[in-house]
């Protein structure tokens, strides 16, 4: 009995030993050579930041090898090991080391063929193991620790700090950013960031591997950012590097501060895009991206496809056509196009057929590989489409004529009157109603056209004794509802720009008083009429001395315009920045932060609920004729339907002024406008950009480098802009100094009101709080 027991005991030891040796210890870093992985089974990065293992995207039934982060509550992938060979069940395959390499395998097939390996030359060794790094990083490695291979050196769709994107010049291979298929297939999908293959420092974004859609510009050594990526110079979350050797050449990048969770990604939308994690509200937040509109991705909504940046869904199908896979755009997959409902005519062959006829689209960006064709008019050019069956739409304009053979690529509808061109689309017969017995139509039609304009005629000439836009009978507090076509005349179809920012373009206009206004367009308004109405009253009623006055607005279907006061000396940046302008002396620079501060003041404690600016910058400070400071676009985050965690995703090229609290995911409070104040009075004092170069000191970043110079208690003349020649106050410069540094605190709970910096430029308080 006593030796049955013996034995019994182990045997159950050996079991023990043997599945250790056969399965991975969930949670474990790696796979050594006797271990694999399968089914739920995982291993973690050391220190729990990420985590591999099958995953199955979406409502897909397909599973695949990848990694993801540990820490983060929505599953995000950040790169994908089988991505073209998916596998059916996960507790019938195992990822394994063999030979030296790692492979993923069928265990029930006789051959044991890899579904996918990292196809090393076999070295025969057992000593590899496959280990999971805390940056992401997927090591393959052989006994003496030695990189055999890492996922690094083959991204996928994400390209995580510490990674590498870039060309080996030895090998000539090029390491490339692809985007998943669609939502839910992280197969390699149309669109690719790529290093320019012909030697440049460019990064190009390709469409298919042939269309170059967008280019960051060559990398500028000195200045350290991409030629056509300027917003870099505003950067205080990354640490950028450009290597180019006679092995190599590439781009990476690592955070400054490694608590923060970033990636980029190329998107299934054709964009490549910077998300931060946020903590507070447990979402990925963008924080920039490019193109920055959806439809500059080129094709994006494939053939006979149209593009509409008004839209939810951005695509759309042309009249007479519907998606080839309805499918496939349920998952954000356009590039199979659109497909037509009823077959040409021509095509058919038919005799005593029924031409085919043109539907035309108007506002449209025309296609691309268009034909041009001799014709005299644009019944001509018409024919010219008509008689080539192959001709699927035309398009004439000023005695041009454009003809486009098969499928119609890069469509977009813009929603603006008078904009784009108008493009005749060719349908099949049976797409238009029959000419026979239609003249009772035909004469209704031409009966009614002829009251409607009689109509027109009357209300026009009772318009005309009126004053053609109502603007006289403004009162105090109240708004002008101004009629689009009305603004589109003041502005002369819009075609005076002033500026573009978050939320919009400006256009310079004036009405018939000889009033100079300006218009801003907004863009991406997702409020509903009745909402839209209710918040520009509300903006309306905000006025202040350093306030830009909301004059009235206007809003009719998908065209939302805000009318304001036009400043005629522009924004403050072009004064500070632009040296051909005569230089703003300290004098006028200190009022201009006064006036500043004291808008501030009266939008967060003055107004009958706080409103937070969220992205104050020397643009958004304008100046009228008297050099008086005016605060722009207060009130339009709310009035765009936007939450502050969204809004931060249109700001490109103003991260220099947003406060830490932007990406730690709490909630946004008027302190956050009180940093972005602070770092705007920096550079009201330099006269420069904070992150520019300051004359002939070796500054990196201004706030810092002025920070240090007071705490050592060295004169601040040395902070001023050198083309002032020290002429100010140097009461006014120390105090403008110390209330910047208290301003841009990183703990927003040692940042000062923005009242009580009214009273300290004002004199009528001191600084009570030492700045860090």
């Amino acid at each position: 009995m006593a030796s049955n027991h013996r034995l019994s005991s182990i045997s159950i030891t050996i079991t023990i030993l043997c599945s250790l040796c056969c399965f991975r210890v969930h949670g474990a870093d790696m796979i050594t050579a006797n271990q694999t992985l399968a089914g739920d089974q995982t291993i973690v990065s050391a220190g729990g930041l990420f985590k591999l293992g099958f995953f199955t995207p979406g409502k897909s039934s397909k599973h695949y090898i990848g990694i993801w982060y540990n820490r983060v509550s929505s599953q995000t992938i950040v790169w994908v090991a089988n991505r073209e060979t998916p596998v059916a069940d996960r507790f019938k395959t195992e990822l394994r080391v063999s030979d030296g390499n790692l492979v993923l395998v069928n265990t029930e097939s006789q051959s044991q063929a890899p579904i996918w390996s990292t196809n090393l030359n076999s070295t025969g060794s057992n000593q590899a193991q496959a280990v999971l790094h805390d940056d992401g990083n997927l090591v393959l490695r052989d006994g003496s620790n030695v990189s055999l291979w890492e996922s690094f050196e083959y991204p996928t769709h994400t390209w995580l700090p510490g990674g590498k994107l870039g060309l080996n010049k030895k090998t000539g291979t090029n390491q490339v950013l692809t985007s998943w298929k669609n939502l839910e297939d992280p197969a390699p999908g149309l669109s690719s960031l790529v290093l320019d293959p012909n030697g440049t420092t460019q990064y190009f974004i390709l469409r298919n591997g042939t269309e170059n859609y967008w280019s960051s510009g060559v990398w500028d050594n000195r200045t350290k950012i991409f030629s056509d990526v300027p917003e870099m110079t505003q950067n205080y979350l990354y640490n950028f590097e450009y290597v180019d050797n006679e092995n190599e050449s590439y781009f990476t990048y690592s955070m400054r501060d490694t608590s923060q969770t970033s990636r980029f990604v190329m998107d299934v939308s054709g964009q490549i895009k910077q998300l931060t994690w946020l903590n507070g509200s447990r979402e990925w937040n963008q924080f920039w991206s490019q193109p920055r509109t959806q439809c500059e991705v080129y094709a994006f909504c494939g053939e006979f496809g149209v593009c509409d940046e008004g839209s939810s869904s951005f695509c759309g199908c042309l009249e007479g056509f519907e998606p080839t896979s309805w499918s496939n755009w349920n998952l954000r997959d356009y590039s199979d196009g659109c497909a037509r409902v009823a077959g040409l005519q021509c095509a058919n062959n038919v005799s005593n057929r029924r031409q085919d006829g043109f539907q035309p689209q108007t506002n449209m960006r025309l296609p691309v590989r268009s034909l041009a064709v001799g014709a005299g008019s644009a019944n001509e050019c018409k024919k010219t489409c008509l008689d080539n069956c192959s001709c699927t739409a035309y398009a004439y304009e000023n005695t041009e004529c454009q003809i486009w053979d098969d499928g119609l690529l890069h469509l977009q509808q813009y929603r603006t009157a008078d904009t784009g061109d108008t493009l005749f689309i060719r349908l099949a017969a049976s797409e238009f109603p029959s000419g026979k017995s239609n003249t009772g139509m035909i004469v209704g039609i031409v009966v009614g056209v002829a009251v409607l304009l009689v109509l027109i005629l009357f209300l026009f000439s009772m318009r005309k004794k009126r004053g053609m836009i109502k603007v006289a009978k403004l009162v105090d507090g109240s708004l002008v509802p101004f009629a689009y076509r009305d603004l589109q005349s003041a502005t002369k179809n819009f075609s005076e720009k002033l500026g573009a920012g978050a939320f919009g373009s400006v256009y310079k206009g004036v009405l018939p008083d000889s009033t100079v206004i300006a218009v801003k367009k907004l863009e991406g308004v997702s409020q509903g009429e009745k909402q839209f109405r209710t918040e520009v009253s509300t903006v309306g009623t905000v006025q202040h001395l350093n306030l830009v006055r909301l004059r009235g607005f206007c809003s009719e279907g998908v065209n939302k315009l805000l009318v304001y006061d036009y400043m005629p000396n522009g924004s403050l940046d072009a004064h500070l920045f632009d040296d051909l302008r005569k230089i703003l002396s300290w004098k006028t620079r200190y009022q201009i932060a006064l006036g500043t501060a004291r808008g501030l003041r009266y939008l967060h404690e003055k107004c009958r609920d706080c409103i937070i600016h969220c992205d104050i910058k020397p643009e958004n400070i304008l100046l009228d004729a008297e050099l008086c400071p005016k605060i722009a676009d207060f009130g339009l985050a709310k009035l765009m339907g936007r939450e502050f965690s969204r809004v931060l995703t249109t700001m490109r090229g103003t991260r220099g002024y947003l406060a830490p609290e932007w990406l730690s995911g709490v909630a946004i409070t008027a302190k956050a406008d009180v940093y972005s104040y602070g770092m705007m009075l920096f550079e009201l004092i330099s006269g420069r950009r904070n992150f520019s170069q300051h004359g002939d000191l070796n500054v990196k970043f201004f706030p810092s480098y002025a920070a240090n110079r007071i705490s050592a208690g060295d004169e601040v003349t040395e902070l001023l802009d050198s083309r002032l020649e020290g002429n100010a106050d140097i009461w006014e410069v120390t105090r403008a100094c110390k209330v910047a540094c208290w301003c841009v605190q990183d703990d927003e709970s040692q940042r000062p009101s923005m009242g009580l910096v009214v009273q300290i430029l004002e004199g009528v308080s001191e600084i009570f709080e030492e700045y860090k």
